[in-house]
């Protein structure tokens, strides 16, 4: 899969109701944000392109907004717009780079209807309570490779996770030495 690039395309709040201990005593704005927060979090460690979409459908929105951090792009759809169909229209513009192989798209969502429709488009589904475990596995084995040092503090770099033998070579070749 060398050059292929990754997209997740996530129905937001089709995950928020597959994750209850997310949501669970707070305001759906806050539940938003830590959804948000794990999902840039993630697309950091499994390296691969993020877009959370949020129904606005029913509400007053009158235009779509999204907004890039980074690897994550938030999109909330307009009036009258469902995420399935902002999640179907993407399908529709990646389907040639699909078919070409130049794209992994997969698309996070428990509706069957939409898994089956996203499915026909190239993309491959994946059950909200899958892309839970995936970004908990993805939490998980990225903390492994922290290094020592910067999980005590909270801070990480890029040095933490190249392994000892490169590091001291690094060092080596930083201070003139053969």
């Amino acid at each position: 899969m060398a050059g292929k690039s990754r997209l997740l395309v996530v129905d937001g709040y089709n995950v928020l109701g597959a994750w209850p201990e997310l949501s669970k005593g707070q305001p759906l704005a806050d539940a938003r944000d830590a959804l948000i927060h794990r999902l840039h979090d993630y697309a950091g460690y499994s390296g691969q392109q993020v877009v959370l979409v949020f129904d606005a459908w029913q509400s007053d929105r009158l235009e779509r907004s999204s907004e890039t951090r980074g690897p994550l792009t938030v999109v909330f759809t307009q009036k009258g717009e469902t995420a399935d169909h902002y999640i179907e229209r993407l399908c529709d513009e990646h389907a040639r780079q699909v078919e070409l192989g130049r794209l992994e798209l997969r698309v996070a969502t428990s509706d069957g209807t939409e898994q089956t429709v996203v499915f026909g488009r190239g993309a491959v589904r994946i059950s909200s309570r899958e892309l839970i475990y995936e970004m908990r596995q993805a939490r998980q084995n990225g903390e492994q490779y922290a290094h020592p040092a910067s999980r005590a503090s909270g801070r990480s770099t890029i040095m933490d996770r190249v392994p000892d033998d490169v590091r001291a070579r690094l060092e080596k070749l930083r201070r003139g030495e053969k």
